[in-house]
Parts: structure tokens; C-alpha cells; sequence
């Protein structure tokens, strides 16, 4: 085992040395030997200190933990040294010993969804393992504002991953356990997450090289088309992408008057239900929006049906009707969303259709070859911030 002087648990902690020994004193921190810390015992000094910023007072924690209603002693599991404590150096040390740019390794903190550093704050040892990559984008002349992007993308996900674990854990363990009358130390389930810690690093690991496989697979063929398209070879605008709105009449209503549970289980029917009715036709959600989901279609015909299905389904999957909207056209794409034209008047053409209705553009039906779908034109419709008139067809099985 390591140990650490007072001194050095106080600096990792971000304390003072006089904040450690006030928690020795009182208990809440008791070293093997005097002066002599372990990694256990700096991960309770950053509890406790989290616990006061919470509001919630030592003389409080004390006296929950004499009375055997909280325990510290999970904190020494293996699965809990991801509680980063503090590195050796400051962000303007780093700064200076990389050549990474100072507001460039702040961003780090604020990716995490952390209040902005100071240059003399010292980074957590978590942080850092970030700072080569950003070297590496650095040295090879990456602008910054694109080295930025990628890193707030990898700060939104994960912090919307860990987000979800903590539900997940807070439902699945810690709830079932306190309910049961468990001790302390069986509420914080310490062997079960150092069982499942790996496993699950492994498994987010595991699907982040499935996303990147598919993500690097499609920038290929994108160069590939480039490059014919430049040869006159093939033109890139002969398929021209589909951008699809699908929205759920009074769905966000619906999940409210539920309840918590049962918005649960609507938003997991509902996410498996247009990834399933997307992929196999060579589409993929973008992102949701409050009612519905956007998506992205490589080709216009197969998202047709892809519509088509998903709105055939919703009634046997317990949901309520939707209406969608589809626009095929050139589209900007940047962080794995879509912007433009195209995607607008998609927007637009979803909020038009009625309940269980499949709107498309003129280029939709033009660009759709599927057998089996039939458009019938209902003419010119008067959309919303859209300047003109708009012809549009209602797309339908038959």
C-alpha cells in the first residue's frame, strides 16, 4: 500500500493541512499511523469535503457514522480510485512544460461540466490523462477551436454515459439495499462495483470502437466520393441525403402524467423502436427533441419506409401517434449534427403532418425508387417560417 504524509493528502485533497487534522480529531478520517495516509483515507477527505459543499455539516456526518447510518470504509475498494485527487501541477505549469494553450486545457475542466479554473489551480490526475491527446492535435497544427469541439463532445457524452450509470446504480442497487435494511457498507455494494467497474469500462470501450468503426467507415466513404465526384466519375448529389423528423404526438405530456417509472420505460420502448426502424435502412438518429427525433438518411426511398414503419408501430409498441416530416437536399453537418435548409423545412413538414401521417417534398418523391410505396400529391401547403408555398406528398404503403 501507498501512504502519503499530512502534508500530501492535503494537497491532493485541495485542502488545507489544518482541514485534515480537524477530520482526524473528529474521527471522520483515522490513519493506520499518525502522519501516514493512505489512498482510502485522501478519497474520505474529498467525501467529506464534497459533503460540506453539500451543506451537510462534519458535527452531522459524525454523528451518522457513530450511529452506524453512514460508513466511509467503501472508499477503499479498487473501483473507487477513479475519485481523482489532484496532480502536481497547475494548469499554467502544463501549460508551459507542453505548449498546449492555457484556455485549451481549462476547457478540459469545463468539458467535465466544472465551473472554469484559475491558471494556478492544479489539475486532477483524471484530467491529465487528457492533456497528451490534446498535445499530440497540437503539434500537428490542429486548430484549436476544432480541438475544443472534440473534447466538449467527449465531456458531453461521457458525462451523459456516467449520468446514466448513476441512475442505473442509484435504481438497481443503492434503493433495493436501503430498503432492505442494509448496512452502510452493503448500500454502497463496494464488492459488486469492483466486480463491475471493469466490466463495464470494457463494454462502453467495447461500443465506442463499434460507433468509431461505422463513424470512420463513413468519412471513407465520403473521401472516396469526393475523389470520383472531382474525376467525373460519380456525382455525389445523384442520392442526395434525407433529413427525417418524426415526432410523438404529446409525448412529453404523456411521460408527465405517468410518472418517473413509467417515462422510463416509454423513453426505452421509444429508443429502441426508431434505432431499430432506422439502421436497417441506412438511417441513424440524430438527437432528440423534447416530442420526436431527428434522423439522418444516407438515401431518400429507404427512409421513407423507414418512416412509414415506425409510424405503423408506435400504436403496438403502447406509444401515441406520430407525424413525420422528410426533405432530401444538401445538408452541413458539424459534431455529428445537421444544419441547413434541408433540415429546417424537414422540421417544418413534420409539424404540417397530422397524427399517423408521412409528409415528403417533391425531392423525396423524385429520389424514391422503393417498391410497395405510392405518394398521392396534396398540393401546395403554406409552412410555417417558410417563405412560398411547398408541394407536398403524403407517402403510404399500397
Amino acid at each position: 500500500m501507498t501512504w502519503c504524509s499530512r502534508e500530501d493528502a492535503a494537497a491532493r485533497s485541495g485542502v488545507e493541512p489544518q482541514y485534515v487534522d480537524r477530520l482526524v480529531e473528529l474521527g471522520i478520517v483515522a490513519p493506520a499511523e499518525p502522519g501516514r495516509f493512505s489512498a482510502g483515507d485522501v478519497r474520505r477527505i474529498l467525501m467529506a469535503k464534497s459533503l460540506e459543499e453539500a451543506e451537510i455539516s462534519l458535527d452531522d456526518v459524525l454523528a451518522a457514522l457513530r450511529a452506524g447510518a453512514l460508513s466511509f470504509d467503501f472508499l477503499d475498494a479498487a473501483a473507487y480510485e477513479r475519485f481523482a485527487t489532484l496532480a502536481d501541477e497547475t494548469f499554467r505549469q502544463v501549460s508551459a512544460r507542453t505548449g498546449v494553450p492555457l484556455e485549451l486545457l481549462t476547457a478540459i475542466r469545463e468539458a467535465i461540466g466544472s465551473p472554469e479554473p484559475s491558471p494556478d489551480d492544479r489539475l486532477r490526475k483524471d484530467e491529465m490523462a487528457v492533456v497528451p491527446f490534446l498535445a499530440l492535435q497540437v503539434d500537428a497544427g490542429f486548430r484549436q477551436n476544432g480541438i475544443e469541439q472534440l473534447l466538449r463532445a467527449y465531456g458531453d457524452s461521457t458525462r451523459r454515459i456516467a449520468e446514466a450509470e448513476g441512475t442505473w446504480w442509484n435504481a438497481q442497487v443503492m434503493e433495493p439495499a436501503i430498503a432492505a435494511g442494509g448496512d452502510p457498507d452493503d448500500v454502497a455494494a463496494a464488492e459488486f462495483a469492483d466486480r463491475s467497474t471493469p466490466l463495464a469500462e470494457q463494454a462502453v470501450l467495447g461500443l465506442y470502437h463499434a460507433q468509431q468503426a461505422r463513424a470512420w467507415t463513413a468519412n471513407f466513404i465520403e473521401a472516396f466520393e469526393m475523389m470520383m465526384a472531382d474525376a467525373g466519375i460519380h456525382s455525389r448529389l445523384e442520392r442526395p441525403p434525407a433529413i427525417c423528423f418524426l415526432d410523438v404526438t404529446g409525448y412529453t405530456r404523456l411521460t408527465q402524467e405517468r410518472g418517473d417509472d413509467a417515462a422510463a420505460d416509454l423513453a426505452t420502448t421509444l429508443a429502441r423502436l426508431v434505432q431499430r426502424g432506422s439502421v436497417p435502412h441506412g438511417g441513424r438518429p440524430i438527437k432528440w427533441l423534447g416530442d420526436g427525433v431527428m434522423f439522418y438518411f444516407r438515401d431518400p426511398g429507404p427512409g421513407v419506409r423507414a418512416a412509414l414503419e415506425m409510424v405503423g408501430e408506435m400504436a403496438g409498441a403502447g406509444l401515441p401517434p406520430a407525424h413525420v416530416g422528410l426533405h432530401a437536399g444538401p445538408v452541413l453537418s458539424q459534431q455529428g449534427d445537421y444544419f441547413g435548409q434541408t433540415v429546417n423545412l424537414s422540421a417544418r413538414i413534420a409539424d404540417y403532418a397530422r397524427p399517423g401521417e408521412v409528409l415528403v417534398s417533391e425531392a423525396v418523391a423524385d429520389a424514391s425508387h422503393e417498391q410497395g410505396i405510392t405518394f398521392r400529391d396534396i398540393g401546395p401547403a403554406e409552412l410555417k417560417g417558410v417563405a412560398g408555398s411547398v408541394r407536398l406528398l403524403r407517402a403510404e404503403f399500397g
